[in-house]
């Protein structure tokens, strides 16, 4: 397949990438999209992300040799359903969702089982913005790539939506889907979860403008991807809560330890904790993507 048709369906920052990335790199002929938004589907066509943008999604993949559904994972099932009927013979259809069994989970709801041709993926890459007007083509160069093979995979599709990932500059590898959602529990899920938390605590405090007005570097970096799409992580939670909630459970223990150092005054074993968290993150810093 040396210029496969492109048809992605969800025209936000990671659809609008990865269509930019793919025809930065030639790497796909024809691209349409699809949103449910139509201002998203003009803006792509304006901005020459797609070269068109149908009015529904069985037409914007009636002829597309790879499909891409870049929806939150809970409309996953809905993007599927509304574009399975206007699937060519052969089409390969991946997505890009933070949660693998969930997906898993609706794709074989919607077709009674997870077909051969589907294949997970979850790209390691974004920011706290969203909207096509936010793509970029260099969003996932030199980022991983987490490809989640299931037991009727075919082969064939696996590598065809390798291939299409390596084009963007990506590093692809394949993990089991609980192993997955496990990982990005602690790693993205739960971090995102106490951004947000943190920001609406202080933003409920009496002296929030005092403190916002005063916050710094370190601020900034803890809370920002307390910006990204509310939507988005809102899905994200409720389809991966067992492990957040399993894990958001173990943080809320370590809190209550070190709240118990500080109120104790055991100033030692505290800052002892400290320099463990720095130690641990200098000894991965180098695996942190």
């Amino acid at each position: 397949m040396s210029s496969p048709r492109l048809a992605v369906i969800g025209l936000g920052l990671i659809g609008g990438s990865l269509a930019r990335a793919l025809r930065s790199a030639g790497a796909v002929g024809h691209i349409r999209g699809y949103d449910t938004d139509p201002r998203q589907r003009r803006l792509a066509v304006e901005l020459g992300v797609v070269d068109e943008a149908p009015d529904s999604a069985a037409a914007a993949v009636a002829q597309a040799d790879l499909v891409v559904l870049a929806v939150p994972v809970l409309h996953t099932a809905e993007a599927l359903r509304a574009c399975r009927d206007g699937l060519r013979p052969g089409a390969v259809v991946t997505d890009v969702g933070s949660t693998k069994q969930s997906v898993l989970a609706d794709v074989a709801a919607v077709c009674g089982v997870v077909p051969p041709w589907f294949v997970a993926g979850h790209p390691i890459a974004g920011t706290e913005k969203s909207g096509v007007a936010n793509s970029v083509a260099d969003l996932f160069h030199g980022h991983r790539v987490i490809l989640t093979p299931h037991a009727a995979q075919d082969a064939q599709a696996l590598a065809a939506v390798t291939a299409l990932w390596t084009a963007t500059g990506a590093r692809v590898v394949e993990m089991d889907p609980a192993q997955h959602d496990t990982v990005f529990a602690a790693t993205s899920h739960l971090p995102h979860l106490l951004a947000y938390a943190f920001v609406d605590l202080l933003a409920r405090l009496d002296t929030r403008d005092e403190i916002f007005p005063n916050a710094g570097g370190g601020f900034r970096d803890f809370t920002r991807i307390a910006s990204s799409s509310p939507e988005m992580w809102h899905d994200i939670m409720r389809a991966n809560a067992g492990p957040v909630t399993a894990l958001l459970e173990r943080q809320l223990g370590e809190l209550r330890d070190v709240l118990d150092l500080m109120k104790g005054g055991r100033w030692a074993e505290l800052k002892a904790l400290f320099e463990r968290a720095r130690a641990a993150r200098e000894r991965h810093l180098a695996q942190i993507e």
